[in-house]
């Protein structure tokens, strides 16, 4: 079948089992060939072919509602729905999103690019329709270990409170990014493992109903269901939240997905269809994937599995960066412990887990609890050092503030992909953390901009005794050998100095490397400097930039509110200094999905751009 000619999922009506599950591999085909061209989450979306097919099958979509849970699970339900045509733009600049997105088509009711929201927001809907009298079905798709956290458990306790119809789709991969971990994760595999609840409740009631006075045992029967279910299954997870289960169905048996949908259509009430599928189905490099490398990819051959982007031999992630560094610590102080929320291979602490796998704690998908969690090792002598995703550290705002600024711990927050991070979108960017951060009493930010000052600040923030974060963006730089360096707390440091000044530039990160470069091979009358402190800001030195009355330009790739530029403005007009002032940054808006250069150039945070307005402003 040719996949770009699909247009809506009606066609799917009218075929075969047989069929479908023909189309099944032609869409894992076309998956592979596409996701090969241009990068995105492949592992995932290999997993849910058939139950994404059967569900367009059962239900009525756009009047069924579907939210992907998390929405990188979303790209088959795009496929069915018409846009298979548009993957050749996939996660590029003003293409098509990787996940769900409502101005992109009507079949997409939800958007969510982090985990566990969908429940709560399914049982609002639910209640929503039921309130207006409405009649359609709400199927939340709720898989890679998004079921685990606690949002999801909040939503399930009320779902099972108020009794709304919400069919329930607990995509069950054992798999997060990598292999999931916890209690919960346990008591799933018992499900996983039990005989199948569904099948043999139809087997018993097929061979009742032949039986004589059958029908009038089934009616007898239905008050000891859940007993003779909890002598069948290990795990009485969705039980005890009082919701009707029906499972376990394999997600990969278009005919089993079928009976299981067609038969939760007719319970009144919530109901969780709990599906087994194998994340990365159907690609032997993804079936074989543990560790979550296939999980987000980058273009690759398809034959052998090779990823096509290289990162040259003296290079180094960021990620990887601090995870060595962080290993060469743990390796001298035998009180720092590491935590990741279900991050292990994204912020590159394979190695850390592996050397201290009594001291690394993976605390699954609960950002909130990790912070937490974190505050009591503080409080007991332990060095606790966090690496989380910008992006994912505002869900733990009230922990950061309450558990750990408010009593003062020392726990060092590693802030991964911070600023603009690309393809991934509105979602993912890590613009917004030094905004929530910086009002907070005790906080330290900073943002080393080479590899040597990375390593030498994440020491500091060991030995600082306070709330200490290190901000790094995604992607790789030069990685040069380690030597000590003298930090002191809140200072900045001049990077380039001209004695016939024309202009300041004041930046951080990777950014003093990047527009120091273009000052020197231009020679450019512009100071530069380098603000590894973002709060405490080096007041002493701030005077001293503005006493040679010249103006002074803050670039960053961060949100303008809130940032360092809020600080040096304060500073400024608390000295009543008066000197011209320009702030470069993200503006009061969500940065969407592409190539990080072509997002800063459509915001005008190129360095092309900042250096015309320099040139403009100081010769206007």
């Amino acid at each position: 079948m040719n996949i770009s000619e699909i247009k809506d999922p009606s066609f799917l009506k009218d075929l075969t089992v047989k069929e479908m599950n023909d189309l099944a591999k032609d869409i894992r085909d076309f998956l592979l060939e596409s996701v090969s061209k241009t990068g995105g989450h492949l592992s995932s979306n290999l997993g849910v072919v058939e139950l994404t097919i059967a569900m367009h099958y059962c239900f009525n979509s756009p009047k069924d509602k579907f939210l992907f849970d998390v929405g990188h699970q979303s790209y088959i339900h795009k496929i069915l729905t018409g846009r298979a045509k548009d993957f050749p733009t996939l996660r590029q600049f003003n293409g098509m999103a990787g996940f769900q997105r409502r101005n992109e088509s009507e079949h997409d009711c939800f958007e969510a690019g982090h985990s566990s929201t969908s429940l709560s927001t399914a049982l609002g809907m639910a209640v929503a329709r039921d309130l207006n009298n409405e009649d359609y079905h709400i199927l939340p798709v709720v898989g890679d270990g998004a079921l685990s956290s606690g949002m999801s458990l909040e939503a399930l306790n009320q779902i099972g409170d108020l009794k709304s119809k919400v069919i329930i789709v607990f995509n069950d991969n054992n798999m997060s990014i990598s292999k999931n971990v916890g209690a919960l994760t346990k008591a799933f595999g018992a499900l996983r493992s039990s005989k199948g609840y569904l099948e043999l409740k139809h087997d018993v009631k097929d061979f009742l109903m032949n039986a004589k006075h059958g029908s009038e045992t089934i009616e007898s029967i239905k008050e000891v269901k859940k007993n003779i279910r909890n002598k069948m299954i290990d795990a009485y997870i969705f039980d005890d939240f009082d919701i009707d289960y029906l499972g376990p169905v394999d997600g990969h048996n278009i005919h089993d997905l079928i009976h299981a949908f067609e038969t939760a259509k007719t319970k009144d009430g919530p109901v969780v269809v709990h599906v087994v599928t194998k994340k990365g189905k159907g690609y032997k490099y993804t079936e074989n994937d543990s560790s979550g490398k296939w999980h987000g990819v980058g273009k690759f051959d398809v034959k052998t599995g090779e990823m096509l982007a290289k990162t040259p031999d003296n290079y180094k992630s960021y990620s990887k960066i601090v995870s060595d560094h962080l290993l060469n610590i743990m390796d001298s102080n035998g009180d720092v412990v590491a935590i990741t929320p279900a991050m292990i291979s994204g912020s590159a602490l394979n190695d850390v887990f592996a050397k201290y796998p009594k001291r690394s704690f993976d605390c699954g998908i609960a950002e909130d609890h990790a912070l937490t969690f974190a505050s009591g090792l503080a409080l007991n002598g332990k060095k606790p050092f966090v690496s989380v995703y910008s992006s994912f550290l505002q869900r733990a705002y009230d922990q950061i503030n309450h558990d750990i600024c408010r009593m003062n711990l020392p726990v060092v927050l590693g802030i991964d992909r911070a600023s603009i991070v690309g393809e991934d979108g509105d979602s993912h960017q890590g613009v917004f953390d030094i905004g929530f951060m910086r009002p907070l009493p005790n906080m330290v930010i900073t943002e080393g901009k080479d590899s040597n000052e990375i390593e030498n600040l994440l020491e500091l923030g060991f030995k600082m005794n306070c709330p200490f974060a290190i901000r790094y963006p995604r992607g790789s730089i030069v990685y040069d050998k380690h030597v000590p360096m003298d930090i002191k707390p809140g200072t900045w440091a001049k990077e380039l100095i001209n004695e016939d000044v024309k202009a300041n530039i004041i930046t951080y990160g990777n950014d003093v490397i990047r527009i120091g470069k273009v000052i020197n091979d231009n020679m450019l009358p512009y100071n530069l400097y380098n603000a590894r402190f973002i709060k405490p800001i080096d007041e002493e030195m701030l005077l001293e930039i503005a006493s040679n009355k010249k103006p002074i330009f803050i670039y960053t790739n961060d949100m303008i509110k809130g940032g360092i530029g809020d600080d040096i403005l304060e500073l400024l007009n608390k000295n009543n200094i008066s000197v011209p002032v320009y702030i470069f940054g993200v503006d009061d808006i969500f940065v969407k999905h592409g190539d990080t250069a072509l997002i800063k150039e459509s915001l005008g945070l190129d360095l092309k751009t900042l250096f015309s307005f320099i040139e403009k402003t100081i010769n206007a």
